[in-house]
């Protein structure tokens, strides 16, 4: 990207008049802005390396912002805007900056194409257009899930035999969480997470959560039962952990396809309550917060205390499950 892209559009400091209002760069600096003045302006005469491969003229997207705070104190879309966003199909809360100003009070807001890194993912046919690509805070349902002592079985045959039982296993747990509204994100060796969102009823999101683990190990008992146990000696037992929390959601895109990423404390705090399923003797633990969400008949009168990394004092844990086999 040459400088041009960087560029001042023709402004000097003699064009403006005294500042009105406050806009807030996330991660830049608070720049002054007067009433009449768009955001591109006031933040290419405040040095910030705002992008604006077209000049800002309203005929490219380099220049989005992500408002964070303060939507109702901008100008309406204008013409430009609205062409623009009718072909790219813009969120409510991305504006071009070119074309926005402030007409009262103070905004908040954040570049989204910040460096040449930035173009490949945002600009042309995988412009942004949904919440999920650009990353939001969601309230979600976390459930990891752990092949006990999985090692063991796989020193002790081929690994054709070991990919089997994994893909036939993760293959048949996919299809139970799909059926309560889960979804995988990633898998880890002998476990994975999934998420489920909470969207406008958490209450029902932690059921479904909660289910999905059950089933899963009702599931995984009967494969012992009807196939594991005749066809390699072997009794598959599991861990699992389940929390809810607010986290950050976005999409990454690799090797031309799109992965969804979730992160934060929620997710760190469910990886642990999994793995103290093997301290407590308990193949599911819930943490309060999950147990306060769910209805009378589904609740457990079995809890313990237990200290999870990161966290302070020690956690108060609901067993969901049995006990592990020796």
């Amino acid at each position: 990207m040459n400088d041009e892209g960087f560029s001042r559009i023709g402004m000097s400091a003699a064009n403006f008049k005294s500042a009105m209002h406050n806009v807030e760069f996330e991660g830049d600096e608070v720049v002054t802005i007067q009433t009449g003045e768009s955001l591109l302006e006031a933040s290419l005469r405040a040095g910030i390396q705002h992008l604006h491969v077209c000049g800002g003229k309203g005929k490219c997207s380099t220049c989005r912002v992500l408002i964070l705070e303060g939507h109702s104190n901008l100008s309406a879309p204008n013409n430009k805007e609205k062409q623009l966003n009718k072909k790219l199909s813009f969120l409510p809360d991305i504006r071009l900056a070119c074309q926005t100003t402030v007409q009262v009070g103070t905004v908040k807001l954040k570049r989204i194409i910040r460096d040449d890194s930035d173009i490949g993912y945002y600009v042309g046919k995988d412009a942004v257009q949904t919440p999920q690509q650009i990353g939001e805070e969601l309230e979600m349902v976390l459930l990891f899930f752990d092949i006990r002592n999985f090692t063991t079985f796989s020193e002790a045959h081929f690994p054709f035999d070991v990919i089997h039982v994994i893909r036939k296993l993760f293959s048949v747990f996919q299809t139970i969480l799909e059926s309560h509204g889960g979804k995988i994100i990633e898998l880890m060796g002998d476990g994975f997470y999934a998420v489920f969102q909470c969207e406008s009823d958490i209450h029902a999101a932690v059921r479904d959560a909660v289910q999905a683990g059950l089933s899963i190990l009702e599931k995984l008992n009967s494969l012992n039962e009807s196939y594991f146990k005749p066809h390699f000696m072997h009794i598959i037992q599991a861990g699992i952990g389940v929390h809810v929390g607010k986290v950050i959601s976005g999409e990454i895109e690799l090797n031309s396809i799109s992965h969804r990423f979730v992160m934060g404390s929620p997710v760190n705090i469910a990886s642990r309550l999994q793995n103290a399923t093997k301290e407590l003797n308990n193949s599911f633990i819930i943490s309060s917060e999950v147990h306060n969400h769910l209805p009378a008949s589904m609740q457990s009168n079995r809890s313990a205390f237990v200290n999870l990394k990161g966290v302070n004092g020690d956690v108060r844990v609901f067993l969901m499950g049995t006990p592990y086999n020796p």
